[in-house]
């Protein structure tokens, strides 16, 4: 994988075009406080989505002819505080708050809130009957999060104590290949890519993923860069690990089925044994030792938990809704000007 570096796509509204056009100039100028957003729907807003994406994307990566001094830009930071506000007031919405019950034993929590979960048929589809447009979709969906795999969740490494820093790092130094930069996810993830005959590049497709997907990483993004949400972020990725074996086994199955061979499905094979070992560890030693350590953030990692479920299901609807009217589940690219 060459280094990051994207473009910044079209703007899709007032939002994102103040952004941008600000971004191409001088670092904390040109960008007026926003005052409160309104939006009927932040989750499915392309606008504001699109905004937060990039807002975020500058703690990850270059953008073309955007100065790296952005990052910390207080102008650009009050910008990001609110997208935020209605995207974490709308996610709150979905979720389900923690009961006194669940707060005993986060651990045991974790583990009946997966089981009880059936997950979107996404995969199970996917698996039996997708075809291979449809799985060529997915994977550029998907492409947002796996090119920067365990990247979210590692911003929360320095704020946890010894014993749930050990646990997440456990589950970590396997994301990033155990030392191998050939095994780290995002490198197989990308492999895959081009074994399917996609542009593996890092942000490649960012114009065309939808509002919905963006969220799912936004809402990785929204927890991992803000401290007072390491219970979240924490939960986020238990609840992650904990029900990703199953879904990636059938998305490897189904590439089998449409004739692709180790070098498309080898980062789904990994994910099946990886994330089978991570389970426990997740649930107990770094959700569980976390709540144990700091039960003030007990409610905050079953939230995270639960905002993971309830935003995958949103992306998943939207693909299986789009296939069922027979469109595609990605943005059109934007018209050239002549």
């Amino acid at each position: 994988m060459a280094r990051r570096l994207i473009e910044l796509p079209p703007p899709r509204g007032p939002l994102s075009g103040r952004l941008f056009e600000a971004l191409e100039g001088t670092p904390n100028q040109g960008l007026e406080a926003l005052g409160p957003v309104e939006s009927a729907d932040p989750i499915a807003d392309e606008d504001l989505q699109l905004a937060l994406y990039v807002s975020y994307e500058l703690h990850y990566t270059g953008i073309r002819g955007v100065d790296e001094a952005w990052e910390w830009a207080p102008s650009l930071l009050a910008f990001r505080a609110e997208l935020e506000r209605p995207f974490e007031a709308a996610v709150a919405e979905l979720v389900e708050p923690a009961t006194e019950a669940e707060l005993v034993s986060v651990g045991a929590a974790l583990q009946g809130i997966a089981a009880e979960d059936p997950g979107p048929p996404l995969s199970r589809y996917m698996e039996t009957q997708g075809t291979l447009e449809q799985m060529l979709e997915h994977v550029v969906h998907r492409s947002a999060y796996q090119l920067k795999e365990a990247d979210p969740h590692s911003w929360v490494i320095p704020r946890l104590s010894p014993r749930p820093k050990a646990a997440l790092l456990e589950v970590q130094a396997d994301e990033y290949g155990g030392g191998n930069a050939e095994r780290m996810h995002s490198v197989l993830f990308a492999k895959t890519m081009a074994a399917l005959g996609l542009e593996p590049a890092y942000g490649a497709y960012l114009e065309r993923l939808p509002a919905v997907n963006l969220a799912t990483v936004n809402l990785m993004s929204c927890f991992g860069l803000q401290r007072r949400r390491r219970g979240a972020t924490v939960g986020h990725l238990a609840a992650f690990e904990m029900t990703s074996s199953i879904p990636n086994r059938r998305y490897g199955n189904a590439l089998r089925r449409l004739g692709f061979g180790r070098e498309a499905t080898h980062f789904y094979d990994e994910h099946v044994e990886a994330d089978a070992v991570h389970e426990n560890i997740a649930a107990w030693d770094l959700a569980g030792g976390l709540a144990a350590e700091e039960p003030e953030v007990a409610a905050d990692i079953i939230f995270g938990a639960r905002a993971l479920l309830q935003l995958e299901a949103l992306w998943a609807t939207h693909l299986m809704d789009s296939w069922e009217r027979g469109e595609s589940s990605l943005r059109e690219r934007a018209a050239v000007p002549a």
